[in-house]
């Protein structure tokens, strides 16, 4: 059992790289669970262009609310608005309830830097995260009533 979850962990870490590249790349990203499908036109407003294909972070812009996130992600911007000051992949691993081994934490890392590409978050220093201050009322970085 151990061996099958730690080869579904490199397949998801896998997968998880390639969709980064090729999202980066600005081709379509490969379907998988709790994606959000995009057909055509510009990813509400974003200047990322015509996309065919899924979109699993869409990127940030005022009025978006957080709950377009997959599930693992708005866990992550939750860990980090509850702490209040910027984490380390590693210092967000444990709260998630998820093992310190190096291969689990270089799997949630990926979720973080995509969150920054897509300005959900920033990056204050290398490997810091943290939810950005802004002005608008429909941000993450304000609690949630």
């Amino acid at each position: 059992m151990a061996a099958a979850q730690e080869r579904l962990s490199r397949l998801q870490i896998a997968r998880e790289t390639v969709e980064e590249a090729l999202t980066e790349a600005g081709t379509s990203v490969l379907p998988g669970p709790e994606s959000i499908t995009v057909v055509g036109g510009d990813v509400a407003g974003s200047g990322y262009g015509p996309v065919i294909g899924v979109l699993t972070v869409p990127p940030w812009r005022p009025g978006l609310d957080e709950s377009v996130l997959p599930q693992s992600y708005r866990d992550v911007l939750e860990v980090l608005r509850d702490a209040g000051r910027p984490l380390r992949a590693k210092q967000i691993a444990p709260v998630l309830g998820m093992p310190e081994d190096a291969s689990k934490v270089e799997g949630l890392r990926s979720k973080p830097k995509r969150l920054v590409a897509r300005e959900w978050l920033t990056e204050q220093m290398p490997g810091m995260f943290a939810c950005p201050v802004r002005a608008d009322a429909a941000d993450v970085s304000k609690p949630a009533g």
